[in-house]
């Protein structure tokens, strides 16, 4: 594979294929200590939301009423 004049390079059929890189698919390019990583980028919900809804929150409506329990009131 070769980059092009514009900096373009082709991902190979069989690779987009398996990957799902379809046409105006994001990708991100990563440049790291041994190389780089082209990664698909995935729109999601960001991780730190996907843990809220499974964490209980015992006091979710009163800061007031995890103050008093945990001064041991």
């Amino acid at each position: 594979m070769k980059v092009g004049e514009k900096g373009q390079i082709t991902i190979p059929k069989r690779i987009r294929e398996r990957h799902g890189l379809q046409k105006n698919t994001e990708v991100e390019v990563i440049d790291g200590e041994s190389g780089i990583l082209i990664r698909k980028r995935t729109r999601g919900v960001h991780p730190i939301e996907r843990m809220y809804g499974s964490i209980e929150l015992k006091y979710a409506n009163s800061v007031d009423e995890y103050i008093e329990e945990i001064r041991g009131r």
